[in-house]
């Protein structure tokens, strides 16, 4: 008998890379991701795609290349969209995988600069905590009210000059109050739901909040909202920090079993998607709460849209938000519910499903890739041009709304919770 064929051995793996180097063996370089990837259709560089940045992962893991190179800068230029994880046919988890990276970038000290310090300010100081949060935008709407924003604008950097044109008016201070904590059911009673909140929704968008509420109780379900919920951890998380992301996984995990609910209601994508990977972040008590996790859309469209009958007369786009289509996988479910709206024509366009480069703060902290990633989705938007552009997460309509205002374009920027609720009402003045 010959002798027994040599096997090769696995190379070394470094010490907290084991998760990262397992994942990135699933990866076949099959080039699927290459063309869906925003970072790669403006750069065209193999590095900057999910394929090259795997590569550079098992690399660095099995301690070929230095984690203080290519890939702590691509780790933070990849917008964590996750379309390639829609594309993939291997089913690489390379959301986590990045997470994991900038974990190991942020543990060893390699970020400085004015985008890490905006970051660890913004996550950190302000985001969690709700009081501060509040008297910011507080300060924000008073600069607004008096125009000192814009006598302001010269003198500030950049990135801040980019931040004050993409933020949207401030509401008042009344409409942005906590809501109450109680929603009743109208008409026949369907189930009992939790909402959650979010930290710049009720900032920014609280009419989107408030249209959510109502339209949850027209479909028959009560809705508790508990005072004492926090924030998401999704921005913490996409930094690196994934410490304080669990702990805030943690704290709504305790929060909203207390309250006994069928399901946890969300209409941010990026909030939703967040806490349905809490399920991986928490392995026991977070898998809970990701499981109970829906998106308003997603709930609706599931349990069977009460049919609305006020008409809205509008053209309109509907611009996937990342986290909702690629990371939560809902696509088709607000497309059908804004069908069912009369008189709303649905129109399509060439780059729905395409990051629109919002990504959180990365409009800030990478601003020329951002605004070229926008540029691609806002050519298709102007080929389309729809009376209204509709998406479910506060980052994408920010940055669609400034993009359309900069370009030129009549569209206005809704969540299609706010259509929705637009007809209701109107059937009921009808």
């Amino acid at each position: 008998m010959g002798a027994a064929p040599l096997r090769a051995s696995a190379p070394p793996v470094l010490p907290g890379w084991e998760d990262v180097h397992a994942k990135s063996l699933d990866c076949v370089h099959c080039g699927l991701c290459l063309q869906i990837c925003p970072t790669y259709r403006e750069t065209g560089s193999e590095v900057s795609s999910p394929r090259g940045r795997v590569y550079l992962m098992r690399c660095v893991a099995e301690g070929r290349f230095p984690l203080a190179g290519a890939l702590a800068e691509e780790a933070y230029l990849c917008l964590g969209c996750r379309a390639c994880e829609t594309a993939c046919p291997s089913g690489v988890r390379y959301g986590s995988m990045v997470e994991q990276v900038r974990r190991e970038v942020e543990g060893g000290g390699l970020r400085r600069g004015f985008a890490r310090w905006l970051e660890a300010r913004a996550l950190r100081d302000l985001i969690p905590h709700r009081q501060r949060l509040g008297l910011a935008f507080d300060a924000l709407a008073l600069t607004q009210r008096l125009g000192l924003d814009r006598l302001a604008l010269p003198l500030l950097p950049a990135s801040l000059r980019e931040a004050r044109q993409l933020a949207p008016r401030v509401p008042p201070r009344s409409e942005r109050a906590f809501p109450a904590e109680r929603v009743a059911a109208r008409g026949e009673r369907r189930g009992r739901v939790g909402f959650f909140v979010g930290c710049v929704m009720p900032q920014l968008f609280a009419a989107v909040n408030a249209a959510t509420l109502r339209v949850l109780a027209a479909n028959g379900f009560d809705v508790v909202i508990p005072r004492d919920q926090g924030c998401c951890g999704a921005l913490h998380a996409h930094a690196g920090d994934a410490a304080t992301a669990q702990q805030m996984a943690r704290h709504n995990a305790e929060v909203f079993a207390a309250a006994g609910v069928d399901a946890v209601v969300v209409n941010s994508a990026g909030c939703g998607a967040a806490l349905r990977d809490a399920a991986e972040w928490l392995p026991e008590e977070g898998r809970a709460l990701a499981a109970s996790v829906r998106d308003v859309c997603e709930l609706l469209h599931d349990e069977g849209l009460r049919p609305p009958a006020g008409r809205v007369e509008a053209s309109v786009c509907y611009d996937d938000p990342c986290h909702l289509v690629h990371a939560q996988r809902v696509g088709a479910a607000p497309r059908e519910l804004l069908q069912q709206i009369p008189g709303l024509r649905l129109l399509p366009h060439d780059d729905p499903d395409a990051c629109c480069g919002a990504a959180g703060i990365y409009n800030l902290t990478h601003r020329a890739m951002s605004r070229a990633v926008l540029e691609r989705k806002l050519r298709a938007l102007a080929a389309a041009d729809p009376d209204v552009v509709a998406s479910g997460n506060p980052g994408c309509m920010m940055q669609l709304r400034a993009g359309l205002q900069r370009a030129g374009l009549r569209a206005r920027v809704v969540h299609p919770i706010e259509l929705l609720d637009e007809s209701y009402r109107a059937g009921e003045v009808g």
